[in-house]
């Protein structure tokens, strides 16, 4: 199976590609969409939606788990992130790509146990994980990998079938 993380942001946006079999996780690919600060938002929005569709349709995962939004202070900021990911969802709904939403809590815990996990702690555990040697740059990336390990693991005994019933072709 393969499981598709992004980190939605306007100015990174973080992906990551892993492909899971017997309880392994083996990075495909990752990198970032960064778009310049003094580019029209809405040509930010393009940009975004224009590489993440190119990546999904090269990538073609069979699932793509995103972080869900939360801001306590800054609502322009959680309004334009929100944007940005809206494109992100739209272009995994046009190659009809499942999506699967996750809170930071459930990601920490997933990669490592540990739902108050500091994010150099996780950066770490994803690059262990993933049996890379050094952690991704920008943190954004790495952050979508962990995003894509917390899928993986979530999908628990649905996602143990998938590969059981793709092992077996």
């Amino acid at each position: 199976m393969v499981v598709f993380g992004i980190d939605p942001g306007y100015a990174i946006v973080g992906w990551g590609a892993i492909k899971v079999q017997a309880n392994a996780y083996y990075p495909l690919g990752f990198g970032a969409v960064e778009t310049e600060a003094h580019t029209d938002f809405n040509q930010r929005l393009e940009i975004i939606y224009d590489d993440i569709y190119a990546i999904l349709q090269r990538c073609r995962p069979d699932a793509l788990a995103i972080e869900k939004l939360y801001f306590q202070t800054n609502k322009t900021t959680a309004i334009k992130v929100a944007q940005a990911r809206g494109v992100t969802l739209l272009a995994a709904q046009k190659l009809r790509i499942p999506v699967f939403e996750y809170t930071p809590l459930q990601v920490k815990t997933a990669v490592t146990g540990y739902g108050k996990a500091k994010k150099p702690q996780v950066m770490e555990m994803t690059r262990r994980l993933l049996k890379l040697p050094e952690v991704p740059k920008p943190d954004d990336t790495a952050d979508a990998l962990a995003i894509a390990i917390c899928h993986a693991q979530a999908a628990g005994s649905q996602l143990r079938m998938a590969i059981h019933q793709t092992n077996r072709r």
